[in-house]
């Protein structure tokens, strides 16, 4: 069962395809799904990856098995499965890998009203179902054998998402959206309808080879088609999806990248203007202008872990009304704590349509320190790599200097701060650094990567 061990995550089940994700797994997923939940139904969808297909196929198999109908939506972006979940009320399951490269497929699993399923929230339990089905454990059989029935809920999700701005407010835009042959091709048509801008598709063809560049807009390389478009065609914001279309990342009229945690104070800004007084969720791995920013405009702001599962269950605890993180999601209350780039999208370009001036200058009011972007280093022992920077960074040898251990390690030194921790999806080591300058950012780079290839 090691490989059990590889592919569940913190927060879903993702692994390469079949040698680590088949169909024998999928279907013990979806008898284990459906009673861990207690589930009669539960909707289920699928982005564009050519294995997606049959891994649907064995899951819902396994979940009518165990008495559960089945509701299959089709092709989706994982929001709109999470807005099909609150809609319905019905447990999910979203078979995506996200950004991963194509060899990869994966599946996220939802509670009713979209409550998230995580390792430390019903994650473990499934797995220790697939576990005893795949040794031999045969469940006891279920009073019936449930159906399979299909629904189409795109245009109520696109009327959920428009329903986060007012329209009176929009005006005209030229918006470039790249979605990367990712579910972005259906979904962003559909959330537009009918709204005053102007929509430039790239690379909208649905295709989960991913033919012209990885589905991972994180990275700058795969930036490149979109800020290009946008300076050629003057538009005034490009709009840069992931593979299953809940990440989304801004590049602003220059053709230059906006970073999550700017875009975070910005729709931070907005809600608070909407909600005043209101909570607000960020990761450890925001820049430190966003907690500052949201105290400015009157609201309480929350540092979380990084991951879904964890800041939806922050939501709940704390009513926060939203909550962002570095990489680009960003969670809203009012659409049953799920995130969504479609939403947040929307929620700058209403900013843009009232502020009267471009985005290469409205980011101006929310950055305010110099950040790395996410670095990620291959070493060969990540928690011990983890632990010899941790020492290295002894406040007996540093002064002042802050350590904490909610997500990795986050070692705060007053005038710069940095958190390295280990992915939940990769074997990698995480790094972001946050200074006053970019100077001082780049040095702090290179003395702590430095000390990462000594360790290794």
């Amino acid at each position: 069962m090691a490989g059990l061990d590889e592919i569940f995550k913190a927060y879903d089940i993702r692994g390469t395809v079949p040698d680590r994700l088949d169909a024998v797994v999928a279907r013990a997923v979806g008898g284990a799904f459906v009673r861990f939940a207690g589930a009669a139904s539960i909707v289920v969808g699928r982005d564009m990856r050519p294995s997606g297909v049959e891994l649907v196929g064995a899951f819902a198999a396994g979940a009518t098995q165990a008495g559960a109908d089945v509701v299959l939506l089709g092709l989706t972006s994982t929001d709109e499965l999470y807005y099909a979940s609150g809609a319905l009320g019905s447990p999910g399951a979203m078979f995506t890998a996200s950004h991963n490269p194509a060899g990869y497929n994966g599946i996220k699993l939802c509670l009713s009203g979209a409550r998230p399923v995580g390792a430390e929230s019903g994650l473990a339990e499934v797995r220790a179902d697939v576990e005893s089905q795949l040794g031999g454990w045969n469940p006891p059989p279920a009073g019936r054998t449930g159906s399979v029935t299909g629904r189409d809920v795109l245009s109520d999700y696109a009327a959920k998402v428009r329903s986060f701005v007012d329209r009176e407010r929009l005006r005209p835009l030229r918006v470039v959206a790249d979605t990367a042959n990712g579910m972005g091709g259906l979904v962003v048509p559909a959330v537009f309808d009918g709204l005053p801008f102007e929509l430039d598709i790239l690379f909208g063809e649905l295709d989960g080879t991913f033919p012209h560049h990885p589905a991972d807009p994180i990275q700058p390389a795969n930036l490149v088609d979109l800020r290009r478009r946008v300076v050629e065609t003057g538009a005034d914001v490009g709009l840069a999806f992931d593979g299953d279309a809940d990440r989304c990342f801004l590049v602003d009229d220059g053709g230059e990248p906006v970073s999550g945690s700017t875009t975070t104070a910005m729709v931070a800004a907005a809600m608070l203007e909407k909600r005043p007084g209101s909570t607000i969720l960020y990761n450890l791995i925001c820049s430190k202008a966003v907690p500052e920013i949201v105290a400015e405009h009157g609201g309480t702001a929350v540092r979380t872990r990084v991951g879904h599962s964890f800041i939806k269950a922050v939501m709940a605890e704390t009513g926060a009304v939203f909550g962002g993180e570095h990489s680009g999601h960003y969670y809203f209350a009012d659409n049953y704590r799920a995130d969504s780039g479609c939403i947040a999208a929307l929620v700058v370009l209403e900013m843009l349509s009232t502020a009267g001036r471009p985005l290469s200058e409205l980011r101006r009011d929310y950055e305010r320190y110099a950040a790395s972007g996410e670095i990620n280093t291959e070493v060969a022992d990540p928690l011990a790599a983890v632990e010899a920077v941790a020492a290295h960074f002894d406040p007996a040898t540093w002064p002042g200097a802050l350590q904490d251990r909610t997500d990795g390690l986050t070692v705060d030194l007053g005038s710069w701060w940095f958190n390295l921790r280990p992915s939940n999806t990769e074997p990698l080591l995480r790094l972001n650094v946050e200074a006053a300058t970019s100077e001082e950012c780049a040095d702090h780079v290179e003395a702590i990567t430095t000390l990462l290839r000594e360790t290794s």
